[in-house]
């Protein structure tokens, strides 16, 4: 392999098409369906498929035998499959997702989630790192060995709708596709993040989560402060009392032991590692208030703190007026939503029945108090990695970012994960992703670092042309 002209031809390719088509993608507002419960009629999730469709389609000729469907079940977010033939009977998967998170307030001015704007190396707007540029990636990969007539294994895409809802849909497409996909003896997932944009990030777990809406209803409908207050308890009162159930409201610690697990000694080592790496850039990359500190000061606890022990985090509030419709009224009731994030070996569904029981047991003063479920996806934490596969990537990581691979959990979730693991148990796993300091998925201002991108799509090419060399040789 000529490294050289891989790089050229990747990065050509990244400038010339991917980022205008990245572009495109970030103008359409295709929220997953959790965050639009109207997505079939409003067809912004179909507008971001055919967009993804035709640009794939328009590269299908330059990989021989090569096939593209959009599969769509009944009832279902659609998905794309590719099947890119290879050689030998060994099979990889590449996997990334379409949807995207909601809009979020704060974007500074001239930016905006469904608005695309270049500024240096960066392309402003929801979804191009999250993770809208996978398909766009792995296809690049590929295309980048055909144009050096390098061989490589049978490569499946995988493009889901769902992701980030939970990716309650996928099982039924891995089902339905169980006879195409194979067993792929290598996965390759795009949709992770990266500690920092000078080297390879490798995901070695992921955490899972679960969480939904607590409400609690005190009164039929809202009265006067005066007359009410002193008398009946007040819903965010309560509501406050019942949190402090699952988290210390001083120190942020979720209390019940449950929700924890043994941390691996192996993954331990990786976050000291990782925090030696890093340094205060840990928690500096974030943008904090003037003067607010983190939890702790000791770096490599705040790595497992956000990698493998349970944190809480409230996202949302209903039953709230805006401040300056907020009179003097007792409310009949208050709702937030709740993102328990767990350890990637905890099982999410039991985690989620824990909380429940935990919130809706004896209620103070006989509040109507309800907890009900949106989410219980499990984590993954990765199977040991293969000789072969860790040469690889480290070699990799040198020839295109110049640094050595590194190794460190995530602390967000990708459900198929978990799923591909249960299912090919033998598969080796190559998680990273684009989503580095400042980045800010989900939230405002997200961007793609465009030279990461075009990286991690070179390390792909790399190693999936390894794999099919080490396939060979065993």
């Amino acid at each position: 392999m000529d490294t050289a002209r891989l790089s050229r031809f990747v990065s050509d390719l990244w400038d010339a098409e991917i980022v205008p088509q990245l572009v495109e993608y970030i103008r359409i507002p295709n929220k997953s369906p959790m965050f639009d419960a109207k997505w079939v009629e409003h067809g912004y999730m179909d507008a971001a498929v055919g967009l993804m469709e035709a640009w794939a389609r328009s590269k299908l000729s330059q990989l021989p035998g090569a096939t593209l469907e959009v599969v769509r079940l009944p009832g279902r977010t659609p998905l794309i499959y590719i099947d890119v033939p290879g050689e030998g009977e060994d099979t990889v998967m590449l996997y990334g997702h379409l949807d995207k998170q909601p809009e979020m307030s704060g974007w500074a001015d001239g930016l905006g989630p469904w608005t695309p704007v270049i500024k240096g190396d960066r392309l402003y707007g929801r979804g191009g790192a999250d993770d809208g540029y996978a398909i766009f990636g792995s296809l690049a990969a590929l295309l980048a060995l055909r144009e050096q007539g390098i061989g490589h294994a049978r490569c499946v895409i995988m493009i889901e709708a769902c992701e980030e809802s939970g990716s309650y849909d996928l099982p039924f497409y891995v089902d339905h596709l169980a006879g195409r996909i194979g067993s792929p003896s290598l996965v390759v997932c795009l949709d992770s993040g990266c500690g920092n944009y000078d080297q390879l990030w490798l995901t070695t777990s992921l955490r899972g989560m679960t969480g939904g809406n607590l409400t609690v209803q005190v009164l039929e409908e809202g009265v006067h402060s005066g007359d009410a207050s002193g008398v009946v308890p007040s819903s965010f009162r309560i509501l406050r009392e019942l949190l402090s159930r699952l988290e210390d409201p001083v120190t942020g610690e979720i209390r019940p032991k449950e929700l924890y697990v043994e941390i691996p000694a192996e993954r331990v080592e990786q976050a000291r590692v990782s925090a030696q790496v890093l340094g205060t850039d840990i928690y500096s990359k974030f943008p904090w208030v003037k003067g607010m500190q983190p939890v702790t000061d000791d770096l490599a606890e705040l790595v497992l703190n956000r990698t493998w022990r349970p944190q809480l985090a409230v996202t949302g509030v209903g039953g709230m007026p805006p401040l300056d419709s907020a009179g003097n009224v007792l409310r009949p009731e208050t709702s937030v939503k709740l993102s328990l994030r767990v350890p990637p070996t905890l099982s999410g569904a039991k985690a989620g029945l824990l909380v429940k029981q935990l919130l809706e047991s004896d209620p103070p003063y006989g509040a109507k108090v309800s907890f009900s479920l949106e989410k219980d996806g499990s984590g993954w934490n990765a199977p040991a990695l293969s000789p072969w596969l860790a040469q690889a990537v480290g070699e990799a990581s040198e020839h295109y970012f110049g640094a050595p691979a590194t190794y460190m959990g995530e602390g967000g979730s990708i459900p198929f994960m978990g799923m591909l693991g249960e299912k090919f148990p033998q598969a080796q796993f190559l998680i990273t992703g684009v989503l580095g300091p400042h980045s800010n998925a989900h939230g405002p201002n997200e961007f793609l670092h465009i030279p990461t991108g075009k990286k991690v799509t070179m390390v792909v090419a790399e190693v999936v042309a390894k794999h099919h060399r080490q396939a060979g040789r065993d």
